[in-house]
């Protein structure tokens, strides 16, 4: 593919999430003309609890985002919980190997937002619905959303960034099936007004259960995130009724107690409720032609794995320079990033899978394993170098090294 440099480079971003945004800017500092199409009628805002992890810190450095978030960590406590009030020290997600900051999703797509030039072109309520390429090009079918009225254009790279059910992934490599790898469980993610319980403000919370979890996720200024994760053997039955009366048919039908009762109730009233399966994308190439996936689209670590906003600014920021890199040879320029990205998205793929025990554990082994943990960090002796293991471990230093330097 050898691209004529008197000729303005289009590429088409579809979505306009962390992975989209940050893909446009990184394309739009190497000479490209991005043009972003958006599903949603306007940029979303909020969003649930995410760690930003070295990785994905120092991505969002060079695309000049780092500097419009915080870190939200706060400095209370983390207890485990059960269902009559009682309460003791517990893990949390800082327990986890690496060293996070912890904030909203939205804190990073609005500081990639604020950074987009004006002349880049957002189209809201507009998706793609027929993706065509040949050697030179590809012609996309944009379709309203609202009206229904399509036009053709042509781009000469399309981006999908559009998410674990990627229209983009579906139109030009082929049906979800293929490509999307159940993991049997549900989550449900929101925002609580307020501390649930009998929790200060700042403290966070677990309650575990066989199959079935309750995570309070503080932030030092902001409200918290309520995260409830539940193991099922039928997916697509739970989306079969409401999210509150599958919660509800899940955690009962002991009584909830009153932390659990206040999340449960809340998902009722919840503005902005995520409640969805967890799937990870499995895919032989990540790019087919001149379509390449980024971020969920093309791997999905699943939020087990706390990668999900570094994995897609760190792929977003390395796409590009690889694009400048080869800027005559996509072909190669698509290999490259792949080899160069593929390693560290397995990975962070087979951390998803380890950790889901640590978010839902589904036996009493999990529950077990994780008290001789809070036993062994307890003790003087072994405390101290199991605290410097999980900040060093290999799954740390991969989620803290700069995986995007070439």
């Amino acid at each position: 593919m050898d691209l004529n440099e008197d000729k303005a480079r289009r590429v088409l971003v579809v979505g306009l999430g962390i992975s989209g945004i940050a893909t446009a800017l990184r394309l739009h500092g190497i000479g490209w003309t991005p043009v972003i199409v958006e599903k949603a009628p306007a940029r979303r805002d909020g969003g649930y609890f995410i760690g930003l992890f070295g990785a994905g810190r120092i991505s969002a450095e060079r695309l000049g985002v780092l500097d419009g978030v915080h870190d939200r960590t706060p400095p209370g406590a983390h207890f485990d919980i059960d269902r009559a009030g009682n309460r003791r020290s517990g893990l949390g997600f800082k327990d986890l190997p690496g060293v996070p900051w912890l904030m909203l999703r939205g804190d990073v797509e609005r500081a990639a937002f604020d950074k987009l030039p004006p002349e880049i072109e957002i189209r809201y309520s507009t998706v793609p619905t027929k993706i065509e390429q040949d050697a030179d090009g590809v012609d996309v079918t944009l379709t309203g959303v609202t009206d229904d009225t399509s036009a053709i254009e042509r781009f000469d790279l399309v981006v999908g960034a559009d998410g674990l059910r990627s229209t983009v992934r579906a139109l030009a490599f082929g049906p979800h099936e293929k490509y999307l790898h159940r993991m049997n469980y549900m989550i449900a993610a929101f925002e609580f007004p307020g501390t649930p319980g009998d929790l200060d403000k700042g403290d966070g919370a677990t309650l575990l259960e066989r199959g079935r979890s309750m995570w309070i996720l503080p932030f030092s200024d902001h409200n918290p995130t309520v995260l409830l994760s539940y193991r099922t053997d039928d997916v697509d039955a739970e989306f079969a009724e409401s999210p509150a009366e599958r919660i509800r048919a899940t955690f009962g039908p002991e009584p909830l107690g009153h932390t659990l009762g206040d999340a449960v109730a809340a998902v009722e009233s919840a503005d902005e409720l995520i409640f969805d399966s967890i799937e990870q994308v499995h895919l032989d190439s990540w790019h087919r032609g001149r379509v390449v996936l980024v971020g969920d689209a093309a791997w999905c670590p699943t939020l087990y794995s706390g990668m999900g906003a570094s994995a897609g600014l760190c792929g977003a920021e390395l796409l590009g320079t690889m694009i400048a890199t080869y800027p005559d040879d996509l072909p190669r320029a698509f290999t490259e990033w792949e080899r160069k990205l593929r390693p560290y998205m397995n990975l962070y793929q087979k951390i998803g899978v380890q950790q889901r025990t640590f978010f839902t554990p589904h036996t009493r082994f999990h529950t077990a394993l994780r008290r001789v943990i809070l036993f062994l960090n307890s003790r003087r002796v072994v405390g101290a170098p199991l605290r410097w293991w999980t900040v060093n471990n290999k799954a740390a230093r991969m989620k803290e090294a700069d995986i995007t330097r070439v």
